[in-house]
């Protein structure tokens, strides 16, 4: 985990007729009451003069489930993102900073391309910049200096012009970084871990009484975030990995018993494998960490195989890096291993699954055809159109937050509205494949395999 420890956050809970909650997010004022406002910036920009009701009404919240019961309650509702009439910044006095934490993942030099872009020109803010390398680049690293001409053309290459790094968090020498440069936002973009510890810092920046607000994008490759509808980078994700499927459904097809293994990324959930899987229809097993499986026996993984090859006379299986590690041997596991970012360490189960296939099926002489990991060449892409479109309405609805005084949230999409989410819901647990819900029931009746059940 990217953090020193979690932030005892106190939920901002409202309450309203038919059983409504919001679930608020913090705000400078909760505890520096006498801040000055000023008029929002954008009133006069002319890019949105012409919009109708640009602004976002103070009681707009956006319900967490739209499907409810007639005379059930209303449930759990979330601030909406969007800009407020009033800001809390003056221009010429914000001094932003962003930063990247954990693995790569594609849009991420878009997402830092459009908060430069949002605060510069919807906002007139000048002073922004990258802080280099991750949590440890706020007190190990030299910064750099962003404006729109440096990002200008970044979201057209993969990765992240800042770098990264895992873990490297120490929350005092952080917010000492930050109030001794001067800093008053700050745009986290990382997963659970970098959440958990940007909510950290939220908390000392509290306890310090410094006016700076502490903004979170969600970044997860594996869209195991819960609460927002997705994370940036995953659709590129699926949309890269049906290559490598069709790679291997080639290859398998071309060869006598040929058998296609692709592995793909999913460390405790499998939406990749999943959605790669229904979008491709060439493939004729799909493993995932949420639904268990057995290789041996009666409606096991090894019959299913012998007799799609029986029918088909080759056979693609797709798995996420996350599945089977319980049924790999003790001396092949990891003894619970982390890396730096609290991730268990994972074995390779795709080496380890076609193995197991190619001694199984020696006697019908089947041919195992490993497609190469893409899991890098999947990472270290730019996003795909539908990718750098959500991410610059994560970017803008960041920097309308942090200028409207918000603190303390993550952003995303909740029911296709964008949203200000306190960071406890989203780093509280992972968002994982309900293999009891219609979407693996859509994946099982594609492929024709087993439930393993």
């Amino acid at each position: 985990m990217a953090d020193g420890g979690c932030a005892a956050i106190n939920t901002k809970i409202e309450e309203g007729e038919g059983g409504y909650i919001l679930e608020d997010v913090p705000h400078l004022t909760d505890y520096l009451p006498s801040l000055l406002t000023y008029p929002n910036p954008l009133q006069d920009n002319p890019a949105y003069s012409v919009v109708k009701q640009y602004f976002v009404d103070v009681d707009d919240t956006v319900a967490q489930k739209i499907v409810v019961h007639k005379n059930g309650d209303r449930g759990i509702h979330f601030r909406r993102a969007g800009p407020r009439q009033k800001v809390y910044f003056k221009s010429d006095e914000v001094h932003a900073c962003i930063v990247t934490c954990g693995g790569l993942c594609p849009g991420l030099n878009t997402v830092i391309r459009e908060i430069v872009c949002g605060l510069h020109y919807m906002y007139g803010v000048s002073k922004i910049i990258g802080i280099d390398g991750g949590y440890m680049g706020f007190y190990s690293k030299n910064t750099v200096t962003l404006t729109p001409k440096v990002v200008n053309d970044i979201h057209k290459r993969g990765g992240t012009v800042l770098g990264t790094s895992r873990g490297g968090h120490d929350t005092s020498k952080i917010v000492d970084s930050i109030q001794d440069r001067g800093i008053n936002q700050v745009y986290v973009i990382g997963g659970d871990g970098t959440q958990k510890g940007a909510a950290v810092i939220y908390e000392e920046v509290r306890r310090r009484g410094l006016k700076v607000s502490v903004a979170g994008i969600p970044k997860t490759i594996d869209n195991d975030i819960p609460v927002i509808d997705r994370s940036f980078g995953f659709d590129t994700a699926v949309e890269e990995a049906q290559r490598a499927i069709n790679a291997a459904h080639v290859e398998a097809e071309s060869t006598e018993n040929g058998i296609g293994v692709v592995k793909l990324m999913g460390r405790y959930s499998g939406f990749i494998a999943m959605y790669a899987t229904l979008a491709s229809r060439d493939v004729d097993c799909c493993l995932i960490p949420e639904s268990p499986f057995f290789l041996e026996g009666k409606g096991g993984l090894f019959q299913f195989i012998r007799k799609r090859l029986k029918e088909n006379g080759h056979m693609v299986i797709v798995i996420a890096e996350g599945a089977g590690q319980d049924l790999l041997t003790e001396s092949m596991q990891s003894m619970g291993q982390q890396d730096a970012s609290g991730n268990k360490q994972l074995q390779d189960v795709g080496f380890w699954i076609s193995h197991r296939i190619k001694v199984h099926t020696f006697a019908i002489r089947a041919s195992i055809m490993i497609v190469a990991d893409p899991t890098y060449m999947i990472r270290a892409i730019p996003g795909n159109a539908s990718d750098n479109v959500y991410c610059t309405l994560l970017a803008q609805s960041a920097v309308h937050g942090a200028m409207a005084g918000y603190t303390g949230f993550t952003c995303g999409p909740v029911n296709g509205r964008h949203s200000y989410i306190p960071f406890n819901r989203i780093t509280e647990k992972q968002n994982k494949v309900v293999i009891t819900d219609r979407m693996w029931a859509r994946l099982l009746s594609s492929t024709n395999q087993p439930s393993f059940l």
